[in-house]
């Protein structure tokens, strides 16, 4: 990946993503996995951008200089000049892309019925708004808008099971 790339994901990541949102800091452990997240992020680009250009040439004049063994700084720079090792370069499995993208299409999964569940709570907390009761709301107006909790009541006062939910 480039600079140029990581600056561009990089961007994005702070556009889309609201590090001082609620969520993130209502559970501690979640915080504390954020805030390590976002310092190791951090740290990674660092390095990142100190990597991203080779090294600067060693100065041997000024360390002969100071070394009572020059010799020893002669050979020294002798190997540094003759030494070019290959640039190392991470090719990603096949495999490791695999269980991402296994992975990525669990998350989806587990997003979409959240977003189902989601929409269902929605659902469930406007009829529960439009149903609320007050001092007005009579027990008919409760058995239409609960039938199933008004036909459990029926069938408990059929079986004479009046404390059948109390706890003991």
């Amino acid at each position: 990946m480039t600079f140029a790339s990581r600056t561009v994901v990089r961007r994005m990541a702070q556009k889309s993503i609201d590090w001082s949102s609620s969520h993130f800091r209502s559970n501690p452990d979640l915080a504390v996995a954020v805030s390590s997240f976002r310092a190791w992020a951090a740290s990674a680009e660092g390095m990142a951008e100190k990597y991203s250009a080779p090294p600067a040439k060693i100065d041997f004049v000024s360390h002969k200089s100071s070394v009572r063994d020059q010799s020893l700084v002669a050979d020294l720079e002798s190997f540094y000049g003759s030494n070019a090792p290959a640039a190392e370069t991470y090719e990603w499995s096949s495999e490791d892309q695999a269980d991402k993208k296994t992975q990525m299409e669990e998350a989806k999964g587990r997003m979409a019925f959240t977003q189902e569940m989601i929409e269902e709570a929605e659902a469930e907390l406007e009829f529960m708004k439009t149903n609320r009761t007050t001092r007005e709301t009579s027990g008919s107006d409760i058995k239409e808008a609960y039938p199933d909790i008004a036909e459990e009541t029926e069938k408990e006062l059929e079986e004479r099971r009046w404390f059948k939910d109390a706890i003991a």
